[in-house]
């Protein structure tokens, strides 16, 4: 089988192609970028990428090209999950083939099997911009059980080795002007803060995956809704709504991210809401791949705003991440 890195093509279109020993793969593109989505598994949307150009994607190759495991497998590229983390919800095994419907030139919709165990159907659909690297991909998930039932759609993007994730913050305000907070941190047990991974500036948080350290994961009120991954001069730049009225998973959350030494995870996340038999729900990402200077040792050891300085500068850096799109 050909290496991941060579399967590009300049081809425009929808159509199935090969990839990494499954047979059955969605291919959707236009003259910019293409998609890659598994149908033998998941979803899980594995490429999405300039032709001939870098996946920020992870791939579990030890995991690619089998199907039909008992228990759930991660498999890396991007996911639909259901908030809170559950054991037995969460983690129902995604392991058998899906179906797909092409709904317009750029637009497709993915079906998986009915979760019977869990009462829930899950739905991706993507939608690429005719021109560019503008992706919508819109999580569903309907009730078909009779017992109501309380999710929040959660979307995860399982992100390559080897490079930083950027999470914006807020404007910092004046005391004694501004008397109340204006974000949320929330720590799971096992993080450090004392990691060297980790740096908090006072524009930005970063991250750096490394692969000789343990796992790592915080979640936030996040209000400027965007986050991105910066890896082998490529950002994977993803938007999202944050709604200051809802109640969110996990203490508040619309934005996790987690890392271990194998990938790095970003994950947005809807409201809570219940669903009745027959009720769906719906989150939406935006997604836009952006060229920027390859991460260099001194960048990479730079502080947080610092380290951010190089994206600042890049040609379109600013315009994609204050973008007014209906999300």
């Amino acid at each position: 089988m050909p290496p991941l890195a060579t399967l590009a093509s300049a081809h425009a279109g929808v159509g199935e192609v090969p990839l990494c020993g499954w047979s059955r793969n969605l291919r959707l593109a236009n003259e910019t970028v293409e998609l890659i989505v598994t149908l033998e598994v998941g979803p899980r949307i594995l490429v999405y990428r300039k032709h001939g150009g870098f996946n920020p994607f992870n791939v579990y190759q030890d995991q690619a090209g089998s199907s039909s495991e008992p228990v759930w497998r991660n498999r890396g590229g991007h996911r639909l999950w259901m908030a809170p983390e559950d054991k037995v919800t969460t983690y129902h095994p995604d392991n058998i083939p899906l179906q797909w419907e092409q709904l317009g030139t750029h637009h497709v919709r993915l079906s998986p099997r009915p979760e019977t165990a869990t009462g829930i159907q899950k739905e991706i659909e993507i939608l690429l911009d005719p021109v560019g690297t503008g992706v919508t991909v819109v999580h569903r998930v309907t009730r078909i059980a009779a017992t109501p039932f309380t999710l929040a759609p959660w979307a995860i993007s399982v992100m390559a080795a080897g490079g930083v994730a950027v999470v914006p913050q807020p404007a910092l305000g004046q005391h004694p002007r501004d008397l109340l907070p204006n974000r949320t941190l929330v720590l799971w047990p096992y993080t450090d803060l004392s990691d060297r991974r980790w740096s908090l500036g006072r524009e930005y948080f970063t991250l750096t995956q490394d692969s000789d350290s343990k796992p790592a994961k915080i979640g936030l009120s996040l209000a400027p809704g965007w986050c991105g991954y910066w890896v082998a001069g490529v950002f994977f730049l993803k938007r999202f709504a944050w709604d200051p009225t809802a109640k969110y998973p996990d203490n508040g959350c619309n934005f996790e991210m987690f890392t271990n030494g194998r990938m790095l995870e970003l994950e947005s996340l809807a409201p809570l809401v219940e669903l009745r038999e027959g009720q769906s729900t719906e989150h939406r990402e935006q997604w836009e791949l952006l060229d920027v200077p390859v991460l260099t040792k001194e960048v990479m050891k730079a502080p947080a705003d610092e380290r951010c300085h190089p994206l600042l500068t890049a040609d379109n850096f600013q315009l994609a991440t204050q973008r007014l799109k209906q999300i």
